[in-house]
């Protein structure tokens, strides 16, 4: 219900450029996620998470807090600003390449137990705070799901319950998958060179 202030989005974002870097896109350890190109809502919502401490982020914590960036508007304000971020051409994939029997067995279990919600390109869904999964660096990928996976991250019932069922391996076969499927053109940088010129 906030309408964005894109100029006070960049001021706040100064504070996640940091780590995220001024693209946007962290870093291909998975220690930073890419946040370009994400969902406002699914940006929105995971930033109150850590704020009301319902998501377990101690490295974050600090930064989302009220006296660090401001209100609520400022979190629509700085979200509006993030989701405009191009994508990372080249973000880190995973280990077995397109032609290998492990990403075409995480093919077909991705279909089978994420597409309905993240749908078949990884595309996600903004107005069910469905994170997109595309552009999404490997490593952060296996960290997040194993944390999902062992309850240290709090997330819905259904995704719960499908990554308790999954082997380790097969979850890794799942995000090698996910980390080939491609970054749609409008959503991508032109090239591995592109700098956001709001700080260069």
């Amino acid at each position: 219900s906030f309408t964005p202030d894109l100029k006070n989005g960049l001021s706040v974002y100064e504070i996640c450029a940091t780590c995220h870097l001024p693209e946007g896109w962290g870093n291909d350890d998975g220690g930073y996620p890419q946040i370009a190109g994400q969902h406002k809502n699914v940006l929105i919502k995971q930033l109150l998470d850590i704020r009301s401490g319902y998501r377990d982020n101690p490295a974050m914590y600090p930064f989302v807090q009220e006296r660090t960036i401001g209100g609520n508007q400022a979190l629509a304000d700085v979200v509006a600003y993030i989701s405009t971020l191009p994508m990372n051409p080249r973000h880190r994939k995973g280990p077995w390449s397109t032609h290998r029997d492990e990403y075409l067995a995480g093919k077909k279990m991705y279909r089978e137990n994420c597409s309905v919600c993240h749908g078949n390109g990884g595309e996600g869904n903004d107005e069910k705070t469905i994170p997109l999964l595309y552009g999404q660096h490997y490593p952060y990928l296996l960290r997040q799901v194993r944390q999902i996976k062992s309850g240290q991250r709090k997330v819905n019932p259904t995704m719960q319950a499908i990554t308790k069922k999954l082997s380790d391996v097969q979850i890794q076969q799942i995000l090698d998958y996910v980390s080939y499927l491609p970054v749609p053109d409008g959503k991508r940088a032109p090239s591995l060179n592109w700098r956001n010129t709001d700080f260069y």
